[in-house]
């Protein structure tokens, strides 16, 4: 079921190796570059024998003056030589007058420059520190130093002492990079905030596991019943459920049982801070059929909150007179030569006489025929209509399909700037939506958070009309949206099930309606769309993959191998999952030359020109478009924010000297610094999950054996509903049948079905 299971996240920046490390110490002579975003610093050192040494790596407390003690290994660049690379550093503020000015004439400190640096050390030599931390009132008696500039000063000095102070705590437990994410996110209180309470650093920062949180705090003597502890193992089941396994609450006896499983907790102990939390606001209870449901705050609000918006859209959405609707319907069908078929039309109907309409319907069902109608009608009522869609992929095939502008969900929400986990709208239920109609494609994929957001935007008296394949895999975030509305019963629903004749001939849209019903694909045809490959063995399997994707599909269709053909797999795990097969694919579709760069980040090489995925959503990533190309949505600006799980792109560049690798997403340049690279994978083969929303030219699967839950019907089905052009199996025919065979759903605790039915 995919509940309460515990991954530890190893710390960024400690890929380790086999090499001797080397301790240097000396005083830093000069910064000959920093990047103030990801602390990477180029410096020379002074060492105590009167030599030099050029180091480099994430060092953002470092400044010219100060002695600093570094421990890494010596390596060369290409273009700059001989090269100490730094993995860990300590430095310590100068002792000394002297020391003390050229540590403040060095531009350490914001506000301070060689002038006043000389006037502070001048008046109080080796106190200098003391009176700019403690009294910076002092400072006032220097000629052009006013109050307020010197309490500016003051508050620069405690920054820039507070990032060593907090990169000095964090070294024991984390790498650099994580440490540097953590002075980020609570800046010179962070080691204050760490030994109230580590746990924060699991709920409040990405990527940080309980287990590791749980150790700092057995090194800093927090005891095992203390409630902070138990409490904190509460919010992080919950939070780690939501993000990891989609479920939107726990029943309140798994997790009781899990609090134990992960701390060693008594029952007892378990269920009183659960219920202290659920006293205090943190958590919520709420009886799902027959079950005790366990909330966090934020899952709670959003169910409800979805509930009573569509509700409401559709209570108060203006409903059209059903001959109205016919007069319409005729007129289109007139003025395109088109003939309805009768689920269409009922379609068309529900979503003129309805506030809220799903339609739902695999390939070839006619899904888009109907959103053209719905265009064309509502242009003809001067509605004003909004087309989007969860992924840019997605809207661009919308835009695509309906020759009208489409975007995704955030840039329709107009996403702004945001330090928190979650992104910030500017529409929202005080700055609406001014369209009278939202009609959002590959609904399956919205998870509750982002459904929250939507229908708090969407002004009352306008019309929502949802659009997805209910039979796919339910969204990667928190929730199962679609299902729960569909399940809920509470909106008018139209399923598409016919096959309409231009897309009959289509071996992939028969096969994949075959899947989805309980029938094994016709795996025997040759002339077709839609072609098997036998392969008795995992190594074959991968084999014949490569050579499908490095030679015989270019050759034959005379495709892009990187923008054309893609891999999708069942599982990350074995020789033919995404792990192996994307170091296999990588050496053949771009293997190592000298012309191009390379940077490895944890245990992954990457190469300009590699194919790669973000892997999870990054809503402050800064885009810009690149000139090469006009997207056919989110076109209505040069640059912007937010890169989403899923997207696939191209390494354009690396740049060693910064350590920063750019990449392309369609028409969109993205720069990640080291401290992001952890959000980036190969996309040569990505798992089925991964590639919901997308469609690609070419795909290939394997079908080899992989763990259980992955063998199912809906992960085919998405698997195979994934190819536009030509689709092929490779691997094993009892692995297909296996799947097909087996119907089980990737099942979520979500509850929003019961809020729409109770209201």
């Amino acid at each position: 079921m995919g509940i309460i299971s515990f991954t530890e996240v190893m710390p960024q920046g400690s890929d380790g190796g086999d090499e001797e490390l080397i301790t240097i110490s000396g005083v830093v002579d000069s910064i000959i570059y920093r990047n103030d975003d990801n602390g990477y610093t180029v410096c020379d050192i002074e060492t105590a024998d009167g030599g030099f040494i050029t180091a480099v790596g994430i060092m953002p407390f470092v400044s010219e003056g100060e002695s600093v003690t570094v421990v890494g290994s010596w390596g060369h660049h290409a273009s700059f030589g001989r090269q100490f690379q730094v993995q860990s550093a300590e430095a310590t503020l100068p002792v000394g007058a002297s020391e003390i000015l050229r540590y403040l004439s060095s531009g350490a400190v914001r506000g301070v420059g060689p002038i006043t640096a000389k006037r502070i050390v001048e008046r109080f030599g080796d106190d200098s520190f003391d009176v700019i931390e403690h009294h910076p009132e002092w400072l006032t008696d220097i000629p052009g130093i006013s109050k307020r500039r010197a309490e500016e000063i003051s508050e620069n000095f405690k920054k820039q002492t507070g990032s060593r102070s907090v990169m000095m705590f964090c070294r024991e437990f984390f790498g650099l990079s994580t440490s540097l994410r953590i002075y980020k996110q609570w800046g010179s209180a962070a080691v204050d905030i760490i030994k109230k309470n580590p746990y924060r650093l699991c709920t409040e920062i990405s990527g940080i596991s309980f287990t590791r949180a749980d150790e700092i705090a057995m090194s800093l003597g927090i005891a095992k019943d203390s409630p902070d502890r138990i409490d904190s193992a509460v919010i992080y089941l919950l939070s780690y459920n939501a993000t990891t396994n989609g479920h939107v609450y726990l029943p309140f006896d798994r997790l009781v049982s899990g609090i134990c499983e992960l701390i060693g907790v008594t029952e007892e102990q378990a269920e009183n801070a659960c219920r202290r939390l659920i006293k205090s606001g943190k958590i919520f209870l709420k009886r799902i059929g027959d079950t005790d449901a366990v909330y966090l705050k934020l899952y709670f609000d959003a169910e409800v909150k979805i509930a009573q918006r569509l509700r409401e859209l559709d209570r108060l959405c203006p409903k059209l007179d059903t001959d109205d609707v016919s007069r319409f319907i005729a007129k289109i069908e007139v003025q395109d030569n088109i003939r309805y078929a009768a689920a269409q039309r009922a379609a068309i109907e529900g979503a003129l006489t309805s506030g809220v309409m799903i339609l739902t319907g695999g390939p070839g069902t006619g899904k888009t025929t109907v959103v053209r109608a719905l265009l064309s009608i509502f242009n003809s009522m001067d509605f004003r209509c909004a087309l989007a869609a969860p992924t840019g992929r997605a809207a661009k095939r919308m835009s695509e399909a309906t020759c009208a502008e489409a975007r995704t969900i955030h840039r329709l929400l107009e996403m702004e700037y945001n330090e928190g986990a979650y992104p910030r709208f500017i529409r929202d239920e005080n700055n609406r939506l001014e369209e009278d109609a939202i009609i959002i494609d590959e609904s399956s994929m919205i998870d509750v958070l982002l459904m929250d957001a939507l229908v708090r935007a969407i002004k009352p008296g306008a019309r929502l009309v949802l659009i997805g394949d209910a039979d796919q895999l339910p969204p990667v975030g928190a929730g199962n949206v679609l299902h729960d509305i569909i399940e809920s019963g509470v909106f008018r629903t139209v399923r598409l099930t016919e096959i309409f004749r231009q897309t009959k001939e289509s071996l992939i849209i028969t096969n994949a309606r075959r899947i989805i019903t309980g029938e094994y694909p016709i795996l025997t045809e040759k002339n077709s769309d839609f072609f098997f490959l036998p392969r008795s063995t995992d190594e074959k399997i991968a084999s014949a993959i490569v050579d499908l994707c490095a030679k015989r599909l270019p050759a034959a269709y005379k495709v892009d191998p990187l923008t054309d053909i893609q891999v999708i797999t069942p599982s990350r795990r074995g020789t033919a999952g995404t792990e192996n097969l994307n170091i296999l694919l990588q050496e053949k579709l771009n293997p190592k030359s000298k012309r191009k760069k390379e940077l490895k980040s944890r245990e992954i090489l990457f190469r300009e020109g590699d194919k790669v995925m973000q892997i999870k959503n990054n809503y402050n990533l800064e885009w810009t478009r690149d000139g090469d190309g006009k997207c056919l949505c989110d076109n209505t600006k040069e640059s912007g924010i937010g890169v989403f799980n899923g997207d696939i792109g191209i390494i354009v560049d690396i740049d060693e000297s910064n350590e920063s690798v750019s990449v392309r997403f369609d028409d969109k340049i993205v720069v990640y610094d080291m401290s992001q690279l952890d959000e980036l994978e190969h996309a040569y083969a990505v798992t089925v999950h991964k590639s919901q929303g997308s469609e690609y030219p070419i795909v290939v699967i394997p079908m080899y054996r992989c763990a259980t839950m992955l063998m199912t019907r809906h992960l085919l089905y998405t698997a195979v509903t994934r190819a536009e052009k030509t689709l092929i199996l490779v691997g094993r025919e009892d692995v297909v049948r296996t799947m097909v065979d087996c119907e089980r759903e990737d099942y979520k605790y979500t509850g929003l079905a019961t809020f729409l039915r109770e209201m």
